[in-house]
């Protein structure tokens, strides 16, 4: 399944990651390569371009040969200072791209038709936010976002909002939902994500689940 229309990639890896100890979580190795290797492979061909979201020096990132733009709001502001990196860059990169999906770049599991479900799940409305869902649960940082809404998202960091939930409040929001995805004998969530030592022993559980089917 393919999205209809060009749409932005912004891969979210600005958070403190200090269950993982501090440092870029999205460089820890898994099954042979890095977490942020394995959310290229599967957000890259569901996109029109990619672009890393992050924070201080880009050459850490130099050996994945993406593009990266930083957060424009100081401090941590959160996923929505990452959602207004992508709009800035695909503003200026992707022009004729009117949305940008976000993926968190320590869930190595997510769907390989994560954008067209969610480009379902606008039902045609423009500009309309779509987050995924699985299992009950929302999953805000996986979201198709309308470049459209840039200047009001700028607006509400400016103004203090840090919430995602409290800003697509203001806007059409719809919810896609994903079920659980099979691995071999594991069923895992597939938007289960990579938060301790203990989550990446378990990830690899499941790379080695699905080596052996």
């Amino acid at each position: 399944m393919t999205a209809p229309e060009k749409i932005a990639g912004v891969l979210l890896a600005g958070g403190r990651s200090r269950r993982m100890g501090g440092g870029d979580k999205c460089l820890a190795e898994l099954a042979g390569k890095p977490l942020l290797t394995h959310v290229i492979e599967r957000l890259g061909p569901q996109t029109a371009a990619l672009v890393l979201n992050a924070n201080g020096d880009p050459d850490r990132f130099s050996a994945f040969g993406l593009p990266m733009v930083a957060d424009t709001v100081e401090g941590f502001a959160g996923p929505l200072a990452g959602v207004l990196a992508g709009f800035t860059w695909a503003k200026n990169h992707t022009p004729d791209a009117r949305w940008i999906v976000t993926a968190a770049t320590d869930t190595p599991f997510f769907p390989d038709d994560l954008v067209a479900r969610l480009f379902d799940a606008t039902k045609g409305q423009y500009p309309a936010i779509a987050l995924a869902q699985s299992d009950g649960r929302l999953h805000p940082v996986f979201g198709l976002w309308p470049v459209a809404l840039g200047d009001d998202l700028s607006e509400a960091l400016t103004s203090g909002t840090r919430k995602v939930l409290h800003w697509t409040g203001r806007h059409i929001t719809t919810t896609a939902e994903f079920p659980l995805a099979q691995f071999g004998d594991a069923t895992l969530d597939p938007f289960f994500n990579v938060n301790s030592p203990d989550d990446l022993a378990h990830a690899e559980a499941v790379f080695a689940e699905i080596i052996t089917t």
